[in-house]
Order: structure tokens, then sequence, then C-alpha cells
């Protein structure tokens, strides 16, 4: 497994090792979307991984989605994730944080009053959401963004990367996938605008890459990456040609500059996202595909220049670099705490070392 451990650089970014921590929400935020005190344990328990992302952090209280989300909008927010960098900038590590509006994936329960849901068009989600105030409850019916207001989110998105630098980030990440507002743009289903901002494949990209293109003026391309998931349905989405939709938003995309993509492999068999990936954007990549220490080299034999990004290990095991680098068996994570407010299921799992069934 040496390619695992060897160094790597995407954009601004030099990574120690290909081992990145993908972005999990998690709901341990306090009430108002504050990173507190467990976050920054969380986090700088895992920080011997070449990169993190941490968890989808709305730019503004419009784009909240969930209970116990982070948020990089205020003060208190930027103050809150300066611990959590500090504490992986401890470790020696470096940090990214993945910005995600949710668009019309929010509930009236959920934000601050007053606060409505915006998306690109008038569409209601299916599905329902947990909300702490008032239980399972369905998806806000959301008001369409104007053009100019459209232009204003973009901006959002720009001063939500400044902020994120103020925070100690080393760059962010904009969340284009899982249904949320950029791929709620980009998705013919979800897309019904007639201005620039809908239609055709191009112009549905708009939104995205204007994101991107003002993220990248605040706070440098070389600090900025982009996560696709061509073929996702997650929250309610769907498009007409899901592979082309995304190629054109990867080729506009790779005209910024940017640090990587980071791709997840296609939910169907017939789009290999990975090479649609190298073809469109380059060889800046961050790959996903729920590997594990028996697949991961072989994918970087396959994909030299990138690096892979694991999700469900790095929950049951902070020590996961240490571990695979060692052969040490992985811990299994608890489901029943995904979620949950507190340290059970958050910091409460040993590393190898001190794990009382492995001393």
């Amino acid at each position: 497994m040496n390619t695992l451990f060897e160094p790597l650089q995407l954009g601004d970014l030099r990574l120690a090792n290909r081992i990145v921590m993908a972005p999990m929400t998690r709901n341990r935020a306090d009430a108002d979307g504050v990173p507190n005190a467990l976050m920054a344990e969380h986090y700088g328990q895992r920080g011997d991984a070449g990169l993190i992302v941490a968890e989808g952090t709305w730019p503004s209280a419009v784009g909240q989605s969930y209970c116990r989300q982070p948020g990089i909008a205020t003060p208190a927010h930027i103050a809150g994730w300066k611990r959590v960098t500090d504490a992986v900038h401890a470790r020696g590590g470096l940090i990214v944080l993945q910005v995600m509006h949710g668009g019309r994936i929010g509930s009236r329960h959920i934000k601050p009053e007053g606060v409505e849901t915006v998306a690109p068009s008038a569409l209601q989600a299916a599905g329902e959401v947990v909300t702490d105030s008032a239980g399972m409850q369905p998806y806000d019916t959301p008001r369409a963004l104007s053009t100019e207001e459209v232009r204003a989110v973009v901006q959002e998105h720009a001063q939500a990367a400044r902020n994120a630098r103020e925070a100690g980030f080393d760059g962010v990440e904009l969340h284009g996938t899982s249904g949320y507002l950029p791929m709620q743009f980009l998705s013919s289903g979800t897309n019904q605008r007639s201005d620039e901002y809908g239609g055709t494949a191009t112009n549905r990209a708009r939104f995205a890459f204007e994101c991107l293109r003002e993220m990248a003026a605040a706070i440098g391309a070389g600090r900025v990456g982009l996560r696709l998931n061509p073929g996702n349905t997650y929250n309610d989405t769907s498009d007409e040609d899901s592979s082309a939709t995304h190629a054109e938003l990867m080729r506009q995309a790779a005209t910024l500059g940017l640090a990587y993509l980071h791709v997840m492999r296609a939910p169907m068999p017939e789009v290999d996202a990975f090479a649609l990936a190298r073809e469109q954007f380059g060889e800046r990549l961050i790959l996903n595909d729920g590997f594990g220490a028996d697949n991961a080299e072989a994918t970087l034999r396959d994909h030299p220049s990138a690096a892979l990004s694991f999700a469900r290990h790095f929950i049951g095991n902070p020590d996961l670099v240490e571990r695979l680098r060692a052969g040490q068996p992985l811990t299994r994570f608890d489901r029943k705490t995904l979620y949950t407010p507190g340290a059970a299921g958050y910091t409460s799992y040993d590393s190898y070392c001190t794990d009382p069934a492995t001393a």
C-alpha cells in the first residue's frame, strides 16, 4: 500500500498522504450552527488524514437543511470553526470546508423564524426531514429565486469562502451533489427556469460554475474544490442525461484551475464517473467509492495522480491512517449514533492501541 501513503499536491494543498476524510453530516453543532469543543475533538482525532473535508456547512440561514448543522455565516461560526482547524493543524493535518446550500431541502421547523426556503424552481422535494422541534416534517415548498437573487446567492458562497479562510481552513469544497442547491440548478428535473440559469446543460451548470469562480476569486483557485456524483438521485433529483450534464459542468470547472474535483462513483454501471472526470476535468482528482484496505492500492494504480476519500471507515477509526499503514483491523461504526447529539459514536471510538479488544 505504498502509493496510498505518498504525498500529493492538489493545487495549493500539499497532502502528506492520499487518504482523505470525506465530508459527513453528523449533526453535532450547537442549535444555532456554532461548532463546539466536541467537533474540535472529533476532527482533531482524525488529523493524520492527508486532507479532511469538513461536513456540509451552510453559507446563510436560508441554506440550512438539518438540525444541528454547522454554519459559516457569523463571527460565532468562524470562532467555533477556528477551534476545529486549530485542532487539525496541531496534528499537522489539512482541512477544507464543504460549503453546502440546501436549497429546497429544508424546513421552517429547522431554520430561524421567518427564514424562507428557496430553490431554482418552486418544486417541493418528495420526502421528510427530521426536526428537533416537530419530529418528521415534509420539506418546504420553496420559492423560486429571481435572477438577481441567484447572483446574490453566488456572492454568499464567495463570502463563505472568505469566512472559511478566516476560520483557519486551508480551502473550501462546493457541495455539488446529493440534491442540494447546485445540483437543483444542474438537474433538468428540478430546474424549470427560462433565464440564463435554466434550459440547456450549459445554462444549468452556470450557477455552480459562478459559485466556483467567485470562491476562487475570493481565496485563490488552488484552494477550491468541487464534489460531484453523476447519476445521483438523492433528495428527489433527476436529470434527462446526467452523464452529459455533469460532463458540461466538469468542462466549465476545468477552466478555473481548481485544486481538485472530488468525484463519487456513479450509481449506475453504464457510467464510469472516474473516467469521465479524468477526461473532462483532468488529473487532480479525489475519488470516492467505499474504499477499504482491499481495493485502495489497486485504484491508485489506475489513477496514480489521485487521492482516495474514506467516509464510514473514518467514523469508527479515528486512527484510520495508522490502521491502514499497519494492516490493522478496522472497527465498525454504530449506525444508531450517526446523527444523535453528544460524544457517543462521535468521539468515543478508541484508537487501535487503546482499544481494550485489541490491546
